[in-house]
């Protein structure tokens, strides 16, 4: 038998970048995902598919953290109770309010320490910043600035490093590579306001959907008033 390859933790918000990496390390080998419960306003539809998204690609070894003391941090929309999500601007250099202050970075420190544990050599994130909307923890260097810290924020012997290996594609781009690898896109939420039907309206939705138009594929959740 060969040997099989260093096990990998994928940080799965369950939106479409997180379920083409899960996908993508589900067929490479040993694997793990974790997810983030941070009292964001679709909290209990991201954790339906993340449980689903886990089983789909038959991964077993999961781990959802509570990271609720988010909401007494504030600085974001996305948290429930903190008025309305906006309309998308997109403008260079603007970072919306729909930033949560540093969570990338907490998420993979979390994730470095659970790697600690359970022996696994890569932290993988589907992070973008091609066609992002500004923030600052999606960035390719925070992202390599973050790997140095945790190889040396870790016990002798570690060898952990951060990976984003779509960092530089477009939504489009992703799409067509999650279609190719079979990611499971219908079980997949991206919607930052809604929980049964997605708005299409705020940021996230309109960039997927952008995604999916280039890619010439139909998106297969639902979305209020459209048809499929």
């Amino acid at each position: 038998m060969g040997r099989q390859r260093t096990k990998s933790i994928v940080l799965v918000s369950v939106g479409m970048d997180s379920c083409v990496c899960a996908a993508r390390e589900a067929r490479r080998g040993p694997t793990a995902f974790i997810h983030f419960s941070y009292s964001q306003r679709t909290e209990r539809r991201e954790l339906n598919s993340f449980t689903a998204i886990a089983r789909r690609l038959g991964v077993r070894e999961t781990l959802v953290i509570d990271l609720s003391a988010m909401r007494r941090i504030g600085g974001t929309t996305l948290l429930k109770g903190r008025g309305r999500i906006p309309a998308p601007r997109f403008r260079k250099g603007e970072v919306p309010s729909t930033y949560v202050p540093f969570r990338n970075g907490i998420m993979l420190a979390c994730a470095a320490a659970w790697a600690e544990v359970i022996g696994a050599r890569r932290l993988v994130i589907g992070a973008v910043e091609a066609d992002s909307t500004g923030y600052p923890d999606c960035r390719r260097r925070f992202l390599d600035a973050f790997s140095r810290a945790v190889s040396l924020g870790t016990k002798a012997g570690v060898r952990l490093r951060v990976e984003a290996p779509l960092v530089g594609m477009t939504k489009g781009e992703i799409v067509s590579h999650g279609v190719r690898i079979g990611a499971p896109f219908d079980l997949t939420w991206s919607c930052y306001a809604a929980e049964d039907r997605a708005c299409g309206r705020c940021e996230s939705c309109v960039l997927r959907l952008r995604g999916f138009h280039e890619a010439g594929v139909p998106d297969p959740i639902r979305y209020r008033g459209r048809r499929r």
